[in-house]
C-alpha cells in the first residue's frame, strides 16, 4: 500500500461540480489500494474576493487579521470535498492548517513552515480515512493563524509528503505535465516523462509557472517525488525526481526552454573605474528591494566602465530613477534603459557532459538574425537577453535546433 499526497488548486475546485469530480479522482486512488491525503486551495477567485473585502475597509489591513480572513477560503473547500467523499460512502475528515499543527514562523502573509505534527493524520490513515487538509496556511508558536503566500498550497502538500514520508506527491493543475517549452508558443512542444529537481527549479525560477519555486526547493531538500498531473484529463503527467531516476539523462542535452517577458535593462555608462564602483552602482538598487538578475561590466580604454544589468519590468522606472541619481554622484556619462527585452534560457543537466551547447544556441539565433544583448551561464543553464519582438521566433528556432520535439533515443 502506497501513501499518496494529492494537491488540487483553485481552478480544480472552482465549482461544486469540479469538487464532485475531484472526489471521484480521490476515490479512484483510494480504490487502487492507496492511503490518500488531499491538500486543497480555496475555490478559484475566493481569495481575491476576501482580499477585496479587506481592501474595502483599508488599503493596509492588519497582517494578522488579513491572514485570519484569507485562511477561511480553504476551510470552505476542505469541508465541501469531505462532504462529497462521505456522500459517496468513504470516511473522510478535514483539517485546517492549525488543526494539523503545521507550525510556521510569524511572518504573516508569507510565513515559512518550521515543522508538522503529523500524528493526527497518521491515526486517521490507520483508521482508513481520507484526510483533507487546507493548503496555504498554518499557525505560529503563539497559535496565531498564518498564511504561506501565493502558491503556498503546493508547499503545504510537499511539506506533508516529507513529514509523512509519502511515496509520491501529486500536484493537479490545468496542464498535463511539464513541457519542453510553452505549447502556446511552440505547438509541437513535448511533454516530459521525467525531469530532475535541479532542472525544474531552474525552469520555475526562469518563468515556468507549472510549479512554485518554494515547493520544488522543499521537494528537492527532502527527496519528495513530485508528479504534475492534469485535474480533468487522465495521463501519466511528469515526474520530478532524482538525477539517477531519469533515464537517458545524458542523451537529453536540453530538457526545456524557459522565457521571461518581465525583464528590463539598464546601463550606466562612462563611470570612472575604481575598486567598489559596482557596489556604489548596485548597492542603492538592492537597498530599495529591487532584485538584479543579469550583470555585464565592460572596462574601456579610457579607464571608465559601463555596467549593464536587468531588473523586473515592474521595477524599471524606480530603478532608473535611483540609477540616474547614482550617475550624478559618480560623474557618469549617461544612463540608458530598455523595457522591451526578454530573457530566454536553455536548461538541462546534460550540459555537464556535452560541449557546443552555447555555439548551437548562438548559431540558431544568428540564422534568424536575432541579436544577443546579454549572456549568462551556469552549470545547467544558458540565458540570453534579446528584443521582445523576437521572443517567439527565438524560442521556436531553439526548440528546432535542439530537436526538443523528439524523445531521446532509448
Amino acid at each position: 500500500m502506497a501513501l499518496i499526497i494529492q494537491k488540487y488548486g483553485g481552478t480544480s475546485v472552482g465549482t461544486i461540480e469540479k469538487i464532485e469530480n475531484v472526489a471521484e479522482k480521490v476515490i479512484a486512488t483510494k480504490r487502487a489500494g492507496n492511503d490518500v491525503v488531499v491538500v486543497v486551495s480555496a475555490m478559484s477567485g475566493e481569495t481575491n474576493r476576501l482580499i477585496g473585502l479587506a481592501k474595502d475597509i483599508t488599503s493596509t489591513p492588519d497582517p494578522r487579521e488579513y491572514d485570519v480572513l484569507v485562511a477561511t477560503g480553504e476551510q470552505v473547500t476542505i469541508a465541501l470535498l469531505s462532504i462529497a467523499l462521505i456522500k459517496r460512502g468513504y470516511a473522510a475528515r478535514s483539517y485546517t492548517g492549525s488543526q494539523v499543527r503545521i507550525r510556521t514562523d510569524n511572518a504573516y502573509t508569507k510565513a515559512r513552515i518550521m515543522d508538522i505534527d503529523e500524528q493526527r493524520v497518521r491515526q486517521d490513515l490507520r483508521e482508513g480515512r481520507i484526510v483533507v487538509v487546507a493548503g496555504f496556511q498554518g499557525m505560529d508558536e503563539d497559535d496565531n493563524i498564518t498564511t504561506l503566500g501565493r502558491g503556498g498550497s503546493d508547499t503545504t502538500a510537499v511539506a506533508l509528503a516529507a513529514a509523512l514520508k509519502a511515496d509520491e506527491c501529486q500536484i493537479y493543475t490545468d496542464v498535463d505535465g511539464v513541457y519542453t517549452t510553452d505549447p502556446r508558443v511552440v505547438p509541437h512542444a513535448r511533454r516530459l516523462d521525467k525531469i530532475t529537481f535541479e532542472e525544474m527549479l531552474e525552469l520555475a525560477s526562469l518563468g515556468s509557472k507549472v510549479l512554485q519555486i518554494r515547493s520544488v526547493e522543499f521537494a528537492g531538500k527532502y527527496g519528495v517525488r513530485l508528479r504534475v498531473l492534469h485535474s480533468f484529463q487522465d495521463g501519466p503527467g511528469t515526474l520530478i525526481t532524482y538525477d539517477e531516476e531519469v533515464e537517458n539523462m545524458e542523451e537529453a542535452v536540453i530538457s526545456g526552454i524557459a522565457f521571461n517577458r518581465d525583464e528590463a535593462e539598464l546601463t550606466i555608462a562612462g563611470v570612472p573605474d575604481h575598486p567598489g564602483v559596482a557596489y556604489k552602482i548596485l548597492g542603492p538598487i538592492g537597498e530599495s528591494n529591487i532584485e538584479v538578475d543579469m550583470i555585464i561590466q565592460n572596462i574601456g580604454a579610457d579607464g571608465c566602465t559601463d555596467l549593464t544589468f536587468t531588473v523586473n519590468r515592474n521595477d524599471f522606472a524606480k530603478a532608473r530613477k535611483i540609477l540616474e541619481k547614482t550617475a550624478q554622484e559618480l560623474g557618469a556619462r549617461e544612463v540608458t534603459g530598455d523595457d522591451t527585452i526578454v530573457k530566454i534560457s536553455l536548461v538541462g543537466v546534460g550540459m555537464r557532459s556535452h560541449a557546443g551547447i552555447a555555439s548551437t544556441m548562438f548559431g540558431a539565433l544568428a540564422k534568424e538574425n536575432i541579436n544577443i544583448r546579454m549572456i549568462s551561464t551556469s552549470e545547467i543553464k544558458i540565458s540570453v537577453v534579446v528584443g521582445e519582438k523576437y521572443l517567439e521566433l527565438a524560442v521556436r528556432a531553439l526548440h528546432d535546433a535542439f530537436k526538443l520535439d523528439q524523445k531521446p533515443a532509448a
